[in-house]
């Protein structure tokens, strides 16, 4: 998932905390030390911008509830930025400076779950283990092992101009059905008639997250595992083609911008009202009103809702979110296991749900199904699809097979050739670690 880029800052503190679960459910016991009041050593944590900047409280309690319980532990936390991560944390691995605990964006953990570079953790431990959002529970699992904790979800909604809707339409809500959603689009963009660049729907067609949220939708996928013990492409399939013809149909009708530019800058778009719609992560709405990228005077326009999908049912949202895991060489793996236990209890999780960030499990995930603010995203999580968690699918990421695809989609391949040639590409890569 994108995220916003800000500067490394470092920060060492003494830490420390409570016994690692809050209310929510029964969770065994930390590390087996005689006392933990006796135990000595350093826990280094690498935290993402997120924690510093919207819950730094969170942090605060965690590390103070750690001290207590650990008052002769030293605890060295670091803030790291998206953009620098994980060259600095592949630097630590390899000359032994690695952090005990690390947080992982969800689309990173298989790279480093086949490096063997995390520790195995045992689930049972960790409060409301047993309502983990399934999604998450995936992206740190491989093999029936749990190599990483989930610690906060995210999905991709419908972002609109409530008036536009509003004045092309007579209404300011956003349809429920796929069908009412066209129709609706049809009268925006005739509004809009004058202007050859506005997108009623602005779809990017090398989007490939919002394109493999159609398979997901007809019951397609990118890739399968098979009886043989390897995983195979499945674009071909004729589930997966749909998805991809469906996708393909709604680009060419409703987005009238450059077919070949993708959704990095969509909230831009939406910014200066060359779109009535996108389909995107919830924190785009402030990038397409903030002061310097987008539009202020849009706030009170611009609505979250759920995207409907074919069939008269949601669209499947790819899952985003962060995990924190434990490096597998680290000295102090059952402490940095404790202090995971504490930043993701029932008590902290609500901190997060507080501040309409969606919690790492589905009982508290509920609270948020009829809040404004969370109700679309909440309600996508539940049935959120991944990427296939094989050995090689980072490679097929970066060799862009599936960017590729629909580029040569739209420029005039059949879906049938095009997909043929991706699962091939996706054979040849993705059963060989990255």
């Amino acid at each position: 998932m994108k995220r916003q880029l800000l500067a490394a800052v470092g920060v060492t503190a003494l830490l420390a905390s409570v016994a690692g679960c809050g209310s929510g459910g029964p969770a065994k016991a930390g590390p087996a030390a005689a006392d933990p009041k006796d135990a000595t050593g350093t826990v280094s944590v690498w935290l993402m911008p997120e924690a510093q900047n919207n819950w730094p409280e969170l942090v605060r309690s965690v590390n103070g509830q750690f001290a207590a319980k650990y008052p002769k532990v030293q605890l060295k936390l670091r803030y790291q930025t998206w953009k620098d991560k994980v060259g600095n944390l592949d630097a630590a691995l390899k000359d032994g400076s690695a952090p005990d605990v690390v947080e992982l964006g969800n689309t990173e953990t298989m790279k480093y779950i086949l490096s063997g570079s995390l520790a195995p953790v045992d689930k049972s431990t960790f409060e409301n283990s047993d309502s983990w959002i399934r999604g998450l529970v995936n992206t740190c699992t491989y093999q029936d092992k749990l190599f990483c904790v989930p610690y906060y979800a995210g999905a991709r909604v419908g972002i609109y101009n409530s008036a536009m809707f509003q004045d092309a339409t007579g209404s300011a809500e956003f349809p429920k059905t796929e069908d009412d959603l066209r129709t609706a689009l049809d009268k925006v963009q005739a509004r809009h008639r004058g202007d050859r660049t506005f997108s009623a729907l602005y779809l990017p067609g090398p989007y490939w997250y919002a394109a493999m949220s159609y398979v997901a939708a007809y019951g397609g996928a990118i890739a399968r595992f098979d009886s043989s013990g390897s995983w195979h492409g499945t674009l071909h399939d004729a589930r997966s083609q749909q998805g991809i013809q469906h996708f393909v149909d709604l680009v060419k009708t409703y987005n009238h911008g450059d077919l070949t530019v993708n959704e990095a800058d969509q909230s831009g778009v939406l910014a200066k009202q060359k779109a009535a719609v996108l389909y995107g992560n919830g924190w785009e709405v402030a990038g397409a009103t903030a002061p310097l990228t987008g539009d202020p005077k849009l706030a009170d326009s611009l609505r979250q809702a759920v995207m409907p999908g074919p069939n008269g049912k949601p669209l499947p949202s790819f899952i985003g979110g962060s995990d924190l895991a434990v490096t597998a060489k680290s000295p102090s793996a059952e402490l940095a296991k404790d202090w995971i236990r504490m930043f993701t209890s029932g008590k902290s999780e609500q901190v997060l749900a507080d501040k309409d960030t969606l919690p790492n499990n589905l009982t508290q995930l509920e609270q948020l199904k009829t809040k404004a603010a969370t109700a679309a995203a909440a309600n996508a999580v539940p049935d959120a699809w991944f990427t296939p968690l094989a050995p090689g699918w980072s490679a097929v990421e970066k060799q862009n097979v599936l960017v590729g695809m629909l580029d040569d989609i739209l420029g005039g391949t059949s879906v049938d050739a095009a997909t043929k040639d991706a699962d091939a590409a996706i054979d040849k890569l993705i059963n060989t670690p990255s």
